[in-house]
């Protein structure tokens, strides 16, 4: 295990924002975290880096403290937020951090490229896009060739085309090492993600896989042309919404509900059942309304 937290506990006065979170992160997984607003998924990772110490449980990095060198020249990182001096060229940037892990220039071109940056590598920093200014950040996150890349919200701010560029950037560079990101974006952490683990008030949820969520925690849909049955008569729950000629009906139990309306003599056609999006199966386990 590349990273492992075990029963860690960390409070801010008198808010626990980790009430026993333990997980870990493998090499070649691609770990997504889940949570609402104040979960603790930030605090996390930043105990994952090294930036804060827990109160009690242990952490490992690499084997090691966090807060090991050692460990540290072995991990790359994208905080949430980052700036860069706008004087400074791509090139430069990319440099100044690989140089800190003995990197040569060919293997500096490669992390150039491999982010799109090779381009763009003579431009000022203050001159890119959100888009491109979030590539760089990425592409710092890589520079040192890690066994363990954490990314604290990899595309925030970003429109949707340069978010889905970023996640196949990211997905290519994954290759032989692990990462761990947070995120609030479900789709991204479907896009991405090998595992996902859903945290709330500092605890793990569920840790799986995102297809396992779905199916564990997400309700289904069925859409027919006819009219809904009624609920007093079903004896599972059941919601229908009956629009035009047409029902939509959520269900944890579709064949229950299937087998009923075939038993019903309800006329109906045009029978379609879909599985749960990530998004209903992330509030359904958090209790976050919508």
């Amino acid at each position: 295990m590349l990273l492992s937290f075990e029963s860690v506990r960390k409070s801010y006065g008198s808010i626990r924002a980790l009430d026993g979170l333990s997980f870990g992160v493998a090499r070649d997984e691609i770990v997504a975290v889940l949570g609402p607003n104040g979960a603790g998924k930030t605090t996390a990772l930043d105990i994952a880096l090294g930036l804060r110490r827990p109160d009690a449980g242990t952490v490992r990095l690499f084997g090691r403290d966090p807060r090991s060198v050692a460990a540290r020249r072995r991990l790359g990182a994208t905080p949430q937020e980052s700036g860069f001096p706008d004087v400074l060229r791509v090139g430069e940037v990319v440099e100044f951090a690989a140089a800190h892990f003995g990197r040569s220039p060919a293997q500096i071109a490669e992390v150039l490229t491999a982010f799109g940056m090779d381009e763009l590598a003579q431009r000022r920093a203050g001159t890119l896009s959100g888009g491109q200014s979030r590539r760089l950040a990425l592409a710092l996150a890589f520079a040192g060739n890690p066994d363990l890349a954490v990314l604290d919200e990899p595309t925030t701010g970003l429109d949707v085309e340069s978010r889905r560029r970023l996640w196949d950037v990211v997905r290519r560079a994954s290759e032989g090492r692990a990462i761990l990101f947070s995120t609030h974006n479900l789709e991204e952490a479907e896009a991405m993600a090998s595992r996902v683990v859903v945290i709330d008030r500092g605890r793990v949820l569920f840790d799986g896989g995102a297809r396992e969520l779905r199916e564990r925690f997400g309700v289904r849909r069925i859409s027919y042309v006819g009219e809904p049955l009624e609920r007093r008569t079903l004896g599972f729950a059941a919601t229908a919404v009956y629009a035009g000629d047409r029902t939509v009906v959520a269900t944890n139990d579709t064949d229950a509900y299937v087998r009923a309306l075939v038993t019903s003599g309800t006329p109906f056609s045009e029978l379609e059942i879909a599985p749960a999006s990530l998004e209903e199966a992330f509030l359904s386990i958090t209790g976050v309304s919508k």
